[in-house]
């Protein structure tokens, strides 16, 4: 098995992918690895939307700055925040937790009323930044993972969230998109980035030691 610095040099920013369709067992291993991803509290503030459908990734295309890997994916991740950490979601997290691990109800009320407290004190905007911060991190790891399973990936920012999400009806689900992962395989004969040197600034410029 390959350690995590080779996966991260074998992977990149796959621009052309082939369409080849990707197992079950091999996305579900990826979603796993996001649905381990730490949180803060523990609170999982986001969703992740799977789309295979070939016509839903055709009205995403446009949507999405019209970039292929939308629609040459075997697979397309959404993933959607909460627009607010209300504290009808809290409870429901701290219920779930005491109900799975069964100890009495009040064992986390502590942590269940900084929470509330700390998000009420935040705008809607910035709860949603916090979430999509708390996402990044699942996508990271569904990243590396894909890797590991010898699956490309495309992390894109650039669509209309507006758009997707209205598209998506994510309003009413308490949702809002921050993120799009495009899952699949490189097209190693017409993907121009493939053969050029993975660049990263100089490590002595990106970590300092005290």
């Amino acid at each position: 098995m390959k350690n995590i610095i080779e996966l991260l040099n074998w992977r990149y920013a796959t621009k052309k992918m082939t369409g080849e369709k990707i197992s079950s067992e091999k996305i579900n291993n990826i979603l796993e690895a996001a649905h381990l991803a730490p949180s803060g509290i523990g609170l999982q503030p986001y969703e992740i939307i799977v789309i295979s459908d070939p016509e839903i990734k055709k009205k995403i295309f446009p949507i999405a700055m019209n970039q292929p890997q939308v629609v040459e994916s075997s697979h397309l991740l959404v993933f959607a925040v909460w627009d607010e950490y209300s504290k009808e979601r809290i409870d429901h997290v701290f219920d779930y937790l005491t109900e799975k691990r069964n100890v009495d109800s009040t064992k986390y009320d502590k942590q269940r009323e900084f929470s509330k407290q700390f998000f009420g004190k935040m705008s809607i905007e910035d709860n949603f930044h916090h979430a999509a911060k708390q996402a990044n991190i699942a996508l990271g790891l569904a990243i590396v993972e894909a890797a590991a399973e010898g699956i490309d990936s495309t992390p894109m920012e650039g669509f209309d969230p507006i758009a997707l999400d209205d598209f998506l009806k994510l309003p009413s689900k308490g949702l809002r998109s921050s993120m799009l992962l495009a899952l699949g395989y490189r097209d190693q004969e017409n993907d121009w980035n493939l053969k050029l040197e993975k660049v990263r600034k100089p490590f002595d410029e990106f970590v300092t030691f005290l």
